[in-house]
């Protein structure tokens, strides 16, 4: 069997689509998300695979800026729409596509590629570790109380249209992009994923609604969720549905979060996709009756090994030598000498001998400081060759605060 791959031509997109479409189950997209994926798609960041004239095989690279520990942001490529049709499958056609793509993220200086995958265990093969995880949960809000910092009283709240009131929930997103790693700085355009509503996927529940925080006449942060009515024989039994909260201080989202746990007629607050150290769950009365749980979010490549660990900082002084395997992207294997503290870093190949040694994807998922290069290590994925190095790396790629992807793409 011959297959084409080559960049997405403008006229070949419905059935590019259509493929992605037809591999993530057939079910049809409405009019607006059809739309929206339409104009977003970077036609010369895309790649189909044709057999002949039907397209088998479908994967792009949106234009990112991925914030990173330190507060910067690197350019990214944020991998997305990948999919092979069932027909041909185990016949190359992904790894074709995974080729062509990383040395087209690297001809594009673009030292770090992303995704987030409907089957984690794809893409470990291609260099990806797991960068970031979420929280999810389901909290029982008749039996769960919330405690409030001072102040969270002062701070208004109001119901406002979500199209409304979308640059001022903007430029609150905005400001919390350097202040956390795994953000994305969203390009024109983006700011309307997250009001994509269509009604087939509400599942019974409101529209999208959207309450802002203001204090003296600022907005200070914002809510955007659904409620889904539910009645019983013993009364009401309603859902609040989180898909966005966003505020400029913890009081902001405080109160924010006291309102989503108070909504009349409801007693479940559905959340998911949020940081892991997000700050309710410590301001509740019964985290045992919050229904938590973790997720694997975005997966992270280092297409440029020495210009991804030098476009971060690093939280105490570092100077190690990685021995790095990648045999998919073999221009970054071999011993890189990486220096760094809080102000910057360099990070160049040597012919020293190696500190620690690795492959590509551990580095990955210690990149954004979320996983530990000493978990790693437990877990056999990292060899200390050098004795402290291991404490001293670890040390020094951890964040903070928990790295975190937002929304999906």
């Amino acid at each position: 069997m011959t297959t084409d791959v080559r960049v997405l031509r403008k006229n070949e997109w419905d059935a590019w689509y259509g493929n992605l479409l037809r591999a993530f189950g057939g079910v049809d997209e409405s009019s607006e998300e059809r739309e929206l994926w339409n104009a977003l798609t970077e036609y010369d960041r895309s790649l189909g695979v044709w057999d002949g004239d039907a397209c088998v095989g479908t994967a792009g690279a949106f234009t990112f800026r991925l914030s990173v520990p330190g507060g910067s942001c690197v350019p990214a490529a944020g991998v997305t729409m990948v999919s092979v049709a069932a027909t041909h499958r185990r016949r190359g056609v992904l790894t074709s596509m995974m080729r062509r793509q990383l040395d087209d993220v690297r001809s594009w200086g673009e030292p770090v590629a992303v995704l987030t995958a409907s089957e984690p265990a794809i893409y470990g093969r291609f260099g990806y570790g797991t960068g970031t995880m979420n929280l999810n949960a389901e909290i029982d809000t008749d039996r769960v109380r919330l405690s409030v910092p001072p102040g969270t009283d002062d701070v208004r709240l109001r119901y406002a249209r979500p199209a409304d009131v979308l640059d001022a929930c903007e430029a609150v997103y905005a400001a919390q992009v350097p202040l956390r790693p795994g953000m994305l700085a969203r390009r024109p355009g983006w700011e309307r994923v997250p009001l994509l509503d269509p009604e087939g996927e509400r599942q019974g529940a409101s529209p999208l609604q959207c309450v802002v925080a203001e204090r003296d006449g600022e907005v200070v942060g914002y809510t955007r969720f659904r409620v889904k009515p539910e009645w019983t024989m013993a009364g009401h039994s309603g859902m609040v549905v989180l898909e966005d909260l966003e505020g400029l201080d913890p009081v902001a989202r405080a109160a924010l979060w006291r309102f989503l746990f108070g909504i009349d007629l409801t007693s479940t607050l559905r959340t998911k996709g949020r940081p892991v150290d997000d700050g309710w769950q410590y301001l509740v009365s019964d985290v045992r009756r919050c229904g938590m749980r973790t997720r694997d979010s975005m997966h992270v490549r280092l297409v440029d090994v020495g210009a991804a660990l030098e476009a971060r900082t690093y939280q105490a002084p570092v100077d190690v030598v990685f021995e790095v395997e990648d045999a998919f992207c073999p221009w970054n294997a071999g011993r890189w000498r990486l220096t760094g503290d809080t102000k910057g870093a360099s990070c160049a190949p040597t012919r020293d001998a190696a500190d620690l040694a690795l492959t590509v994807r551990e580095l990955g998922s210690a990149y954004l400081g979320g996983v530990s290069l000493a978990s790693l290590a437990g877990a056999g994925l990292v060899r200390e060759l050098r004795h402290g190095a291991l404490a001293e790396a670890s040390a020094g790629f951890t964040s903070p605060v928990a790295p975190w992807l937002p929304h999906g793409f």
